[in-house]
């Protein structure tokens, strides 16, 4: 009840809105909807609510801050990993052939979400391990579960790990890393504007452009992967042959 000065209890924000009562799952699927179609600058609580038919405030009761939010779409790329993962129905024959299916199946959640990509890199880089979504950790641990599994000791998994990680998340920001100029143009040189770069200060890139502009896809993804696995299993008595 209001009081004389005209001021009362604060009025709580309904979480009802277009779509019905709001849950997490809903909040973070629209979010990641929206992102995907207008990219990560869009992305707000303002506007995130009126997506969802509700006021900005309703959804912080499912993310309590932007970061959270953010943290909330890395989670739900890992769930749709997890999703693909189980979906594929495949049997791996050994670790090598599950860090494949594993890195596959990673690299096909990426290329359906390239907006989101950045937050792999920029959000598990502000949180700490123990903080880091569920999903997040359930991957480290399928991961690590297959080194350890190869027969590496200790400091070779984390080694493994470390190098795996690093090729799956550099090979897919180079996938993603965009190269067309002038997407109405026909003539390739034109199309990537080789034009800008100076012929005498970057010949090599001039004349590579249009190689790099072609993605390895996942050829090129399982190529990488297996010449860097087997650098650490090479002469090694340690891990299991592959």
């Amino acid at each position: 009840m209001a009081n004389g000065s005209g001021t009362g209890p604060a009025r709580r924000a309904s979480d009802r809105g277009r779509y019905g009562r709001l849950n997490q799952q809903r909040v973070l699927t629209t979010a990641l909807a929206l992102v995907d179609r207008e990219g990560l600058s869009a992305l707000s609580m303002r506007r995130l609510g009126t997506e969802l038919g509700v006021e900005a405030m309703a959804l912080y009761r499912y993310a309590a801050s932007k970061d959270s939010l953010l943290d909330g779409l890395v989670e739900a790329l890992y769930l749709e990993l997890e999703e693909r993962l189980a979906a594929d129905g495949g049997e791996d024959s050994d670790w090598r052939a599950g860090l494949h299916r594993i890195a596959r199946a990673t690299y096909a959640v990426c290329l359906t979400h390239p907006q989101a990509v950045p937050l792999l890199a920029t959000r598990l880089l502000a949180v700490p391990l123990a903080r880091r979504p569920a999903a997040v950790l359930r991957d480290h641990e399928r991961v690590l579960t297959l080194l350890r599994g190869a027969g590496f000791d200790e400091a070779t998994v984390a080694d493994v790990f470390r190098a795996f990680t690093a090729w799956l998340l550099g090979y897919v920001s180079v996938e993603l890393r965009p190269m067309v100029d002038n997407p109405d143009e026909t003539d390739p040189a034109f199309r990537l504007g080789l034009h800008r770069l100076p012929a005498k200060e970057l010949p090599t890139l001039r004349e590579t452009a249009a190689a790099l502009a072609e993605q390895g896809g996942p050829e090129g993804l399982a190529a990488g992967l297996d010449a860097l696995l087997d650098s650490f299993t090479r002469g090694s008595a340690s891990g299991a042959s592959g």
